[in-house]
């Protein structure tokens, strides 16, 4: 079953050039992607119109079997409730607590403070981080700051988790761990797509790769072996 689909989506900003330029591509319930491009090439923007930060100029997004591009602005808040957000910089809340800033995104939802303090405690535990709630993030190393970012992100139980660049201010080290922690969400039937320049921790790992180069999605990774092997067998592709 398909969780994410694109169906010849462009996006021009003002008059100028198509920050992204007919991209198609579908991502299974439960797949685990990367997103890789140079610096520029639409990897935020992508990700921002599966989250309606932004409205594709032409074609049809359908993210859990709503279309985006129809969806009225009403809608929106409970489509973003679906799609967990996990930031390079974290965009923490330095003036609230762990447990704060993991629950706000319920208390946006509306839910009561009991279901929300047993939410909040479940996804710090998912993360490693469950005792630290009552700390201020500015206590906390980089790592500890990405694994609240990412406990805020799922708190709401999303079927879809983006993440921007979410290892690039990490180390190595670092960066496998939560790389980890997201193909844990991926094995209990989160989709998961992160955006990453990253090349060889996405090399390590081995999944499917979606690459953007200049606005235009030329291949992911899968389609290139299948290109490969169809070299070998002698097909002619005119």
């Amino acid at each position: 079953m398909t969780m994410v689909r694109f169906e010849r989506v462009s996006k021009r900003y003002g008059a100028g050039k198509d920050a992204l330029s007919n991209i198609n591509f579908e991502l299974a319930r439960g797949e685990f992607a990367f997103l890789t491009g140079h610096s520029g090439a639409g990897k935020s923007t992508l990700l921002k119109l599966m989250m309606l930060m932004e409205r594709p100029t032409r074609g049809k997004i359908i993210v859990d079997d709503q279309d985006l591009t129809t969806m009225r602005p009403g809608q929106i808040p409970y489509h973003r409730r679906k799609v967990g957000v996990v930031f390079q910089n974290h965009q923490l809340l330095f003036d609230r607590t762990v447990f704060e800033n993991v629950a706000l995104p319920l208390q946006i939802a509306g839910y009561t403070p009991a279901e929300a303090a047993r939410r909040v405690r479940a996804a710090l535990d998912s993360v490693g981080l469950l005792g630290m709630e009552g700390r201020n993030p500015i206590e906390l190393s980089g790592g500890e700051q990405q694994r609240v970012g990412i406990a805020r992100a799922v708190v709401n139980k999303p079927a879809l988790l983006l993440a921007d660049e979410p290892t690039g201010n990490l180390d190595p080290e670092l960066s496998e761990e939560i790389m980890n922690l997201f193909l844990r969400f991926q094995q209990v039937g989160v989709t998961v797509l992160i955006a990453t320049h990253d090349i060889a921790l996405i090399e390590r790992m081995g999944h499917r790769r979606l690459i953007l180069d200049h606005g235009e999605l030329h291949c992911s990774e899968l389609q290139a072996r299948k290109s490969d092997s169809s070299d070998l067998l002698g097909d002619d592709h005119g």
